[in-house]
């Protein structure tokens, strides 16, 4: 797998297409939630794209501290159903946490994490912090990686 990073300008429209069927597939489709992907806000995020054979298979979006939440930010955390097995997933979100570091010079990170994946998110340093709430009609929890 092969991680790049891109801002919203730099992405190809092959690159955006390929994105948002991605994120349509599995937050749309899969997990059959109705809610509005296109939020305006992937211009001013950080695009973490993991290619496998030329094709888009893992992604998530990054914001600096205040963007999104107080912290930098990691967020629309996707991989394709095909790719699961390879713990894709682990290394994606180490590239998202990396690119973090690197362009916004902060540890500091708050996810909204699917409650289902705790356990993923600790075990790179994510801490939940507070009760789980609904997002889109999914359980989530707030957690922190300081």
């Amino acid at each position: 797998m092969n991680f790049i990073t891109k801002s919203f300008q730099e992405l190809t429209i092959t690159e955006l297409y390929q994105i948002l069927q991605l994120r349509s597939e599995v937050f749309v489709v899969e997990q059959d939630c109705v809610y509005q992907d296109l939020d305006f806000k992937d211009q001013k995020a950080l695009h973490i794209l993991g290619f496998k054979n030329n094709k888009i298979v893992a992604y998530t979006r990054v914001f600096k501290a205040g963007d999104y939440f107080e912290n930098a930010s990691i967020g629309r955390v996707v991989v394709a159903a095909s790719e699961r097995k390879f713990g894709y997933g682990f290394h994606l979100m180490k590239a998202s946490i990396k690119a973090i570091e690197d362009h916004f010079n902060t540890t500091k990170i708050t996810i909204s994490a699917q409650v289902y994946l705790t356990k993923f998110y600790n075990s790179l340093g994510f801490n939940k912090i507070g009760e789980e709430y609904l997002e889109d009609g999914i359980p989530h929890i707030r957690m922190d990686k300081n």
